[in-house]
Order: structure tokens, then sequence, then C-alpha cells
């Protein structure tokens, strides 16, 4: 595969991230009180601290293309220290607060990517550099990952077709230096070899969809045929 996970269906993928963005926002807005602050799938993280998580991360994504777009310098991410400490101040606010806050990092983000008129602009993510257009689609992998760590009902079945391809593929890229036993992939569109283990590479077979939830850790090695019981990582 190539280095990123190669030329982007922007309308698509824009498409994909309106819709999770809606399904997100839906499953929000339900919760109670207490629904918000109860545990979420990530160890030591409640719904609280995800819909957190997500508007900071809109937020950051909404800088980045302002930037890019007036030319100006990419701007850097907060450090590690100060994130936590944004995350857990806001993760102590009420329900309401926690969705007006989604709602509108959400919809400043889109009206950031509207703005938008060159998607191969440079930018620099997950430290490589990359054309401006894989930023919708690593926004869409974000938010599919936490609708299922929100543990609310969403289901890597429901992910609209086509979505679960270019999902995978921004999986892939993301887990491609990462150290896993070696494995080859197939799936229903794409053959990949990922892991630096040097021993035989277990051949798993699967759908787009399952493959990219085992790979990311939110489903187990039931989800795909010959992961050997292996159990992978959470993928942030």
């Amino acid at each position: 595969m190539n280095q990123y996970p190669g030329p982007v269906p922007v309308e698509d993928v824009h498409r994909w991230k309106t819709e999770a963005t809606q399904r997100l926002l839906g499953y929000t807005i339900a919760f109670t009180e207490d629904e918000w602050h109860q545990p979420a799938r990530l160890p030591g993280w409640s719904r609280a601290h995800l819909a957190t998580h997500l508007a900071r991360h809109a937020d950051y994504f909404a800088a980045i293309l302002t930037a890019v777009v007036a030319g100006e310098p990419q701007p850097e991410p907060t450090d590690e220290a100060t994130q936590r400490a944004e995350l857990e101040a806001g993760a102590d606010r009420n329900g309401l607060a926690l969705q007006i806050d989604l709602d509108a990092a959400s919809g400043a983000l889109q009206s950031a990517i509207e703005l938008v008129t060159d998607w191969s602009l440079p930018i620099s993510l997950h430290g490589s550099q990359l054309p401006l257009s894989v930023l919708p689609l690593a926004r869409l992998h974000e938010l599919n990952l936490h609708l299922l760590d929100l543990d609310c009902g969403a289901a890597v079945e429901a992910i609209p077709v086509g979505a679960p391809e270019w999902l995978l593929r921004w999986a892939l890229f993301r887990l491609q230096k990462a150290p896993l036993p070696a494995i080859t992939l197939t799936t229903d569109s794409l053959t990949a070899n990922i892991g630096t283990g040097t021993d035989l590479p277990l051949a798993v077979t699967s759908s787009d969809a399952m493959a990219w939830g085992w790979l990311t850790g939110r489903l187990g090695p039931e989800a795909v045929e010959g992961a050997d019981g292996l159990i992978l990582p959470l993928l942030g």
C-alpha cells in the first residue's frame, strides 16, 4: 500500500463524516445527566471525557484548516499535560454544556471544511507530510471509533457502505510502524502486510468493516478469520 491511504474520495468522505456527526449528536442528545457521566469503553474515560475530546479534536482540525487555507503555518497541538487538564475540566460539566460544546465545535469544523478549495495543500499529521484531503478522513475515523467507545448502541455493521474501506486504509496507515505481530490482511477491498514481527505472518481475512474494528481494538479476534486469538491494543 501507499504511505498514506491514497487519493481520498473527498466528496464521499465529507458525506460520511456529516452522517457520523449527526449520528453522534443524535445519540448524545438523548443521554440523561447520569448517562453522560457513566464509564465509556475506553479505560478511565466517561462519556463526558469522550465528548470533550471530540470537541477539542474538532477545534484543532478547524484551526489547521483555517491556517492552511490562509497560507499560514499549521498550528501545533497542545502538549499532553494541557490536553489532559482540558479533558478533565471539560468532563466535569453538565450534559447541556457538553452537548452544546460538541455541537458547536462540530459545526465550526464543517464551516472550515466548506472554505477549502484545494485539498492538495500539504499538512503534517501523525508525523507524516500528507495532503489536506486526509484531514476529513482522520475526523471520520475519530468519530466512528468514539461512537463505539460511547457504548450507546452504535455498531461497526451500521457504518455506511463504502466508508469501511477508507476507515481501514486510515487505520493501516496509522499502524504501519506499530510493533505488532506480522499479519497479512485480506479484505473485500485490499491486501496489506502489517506488523514488525519476523515470524510467519498470520493470514487474516475479513470484511473491511470487521477488519477495521479488529485492527483498532474495538472488536475481538472472533470478528475476523485467522487471527488466532490475537487481541490488538486500542488505537486512538
